[in-house]
C-alpha cells in the first residue's frame, strides 16, 4: 500500500488499484462532418436519470479531446460492446486493425458503432477541466440496447459475464 503525499498516490498505484474496478468497454464516437473517429473509454457513468446524463473522461492527448473540444462538435456517440467486440476496442485505443472491419452506422449524422450492446446519442451538456483530463457530460437524447452480453475490462484484461 501506498500512502499519500502532496502530490497524491503514485500514477501506476491509483492505476493499479482502480484496475480492480471491473468497468464495460465504451466506445466514444463523434464527427466534424468530414471524418469520422471513435476512442476507446471505460470512463464512462451514468450521472442521472432525470434529466438523463452521461460522463465520459477523455485525456488530452486523445485526437478525441481535440475533436470535442470543437465547438461546432455539440454531439457524441457512446457503444458499449459487447463480448464479441473486443477486436474494436483495441482498433480504437491504438492496435488498429481494418478499417472496413468497424461496424460504423449512422444516426442523425453521429457514427456509431453496430452490433453494440447499446448505443447512446448524447448531446455535449458540460465541459469540466479535470487534471489531465477533460469530463464531458451529455444530455443523452436517443438510446437502444440489446440483451447481448458486454465486453468487461477488470485488471488490465478483457472478461466475459460467466
Amino acid at each position: 500500500m501506498t500512502s499519500s503525499g502532496p502530490e497524491g498516490i503514485p500514477p501506476y498505484e491509483f492505476r493499479q488499484t482502480l484496475g480492480r474496478f471491473a468497468s464495460g468497454v465504451t466506445i466514444i464516437t463523434a464527427t466534424d462532418g468530414q471524418e469520422r473517429r471513435g476512442m476507446t473509454a471505460s470512463a464512462f457513468v451514468s450521472v442521472s436519470l432525470t434529466p438523463p446524463l452521461v460522463l465520459v473522461s477523455v485525456d488530452h492527448r486523445a485526437h478525441m479531446h481535440a475533436l470535442l473540444s470543437e465547438a461546432e462538435v455539440t454531439r457524441f456517440g457512446v457503444s458499449v460492446l459487447s463480448s464479441a467486440q473486443r477486436h474494436l476496442s483495441d482498433h480504437f485505443a491504438g492496435r488498429p486493425g481494418p478499417e472496413e472491419a468497424v461496424p460504423w452506422f449512422d444516426h442523425e449524422g453521429l457514427p456509431l458503432i453496430g452490433g453494440s450492446v447499446a448505443q447512446l446519442v448524447c448531446r455535449k451538456e458540460q465541459v469540466i477541466p479535470a487534471g489531465d483530463h477533460t469530463l464531458y457530460l451529455g444530455f443523452v437524447e436517443y438510446a437502444r440496447y440489446t440483451d447481448d452480453d458486454p465486453l468487461l475490462y477488470f485488471r488490465g484484461q478483457y472478461h466475459e459475464l460467466g
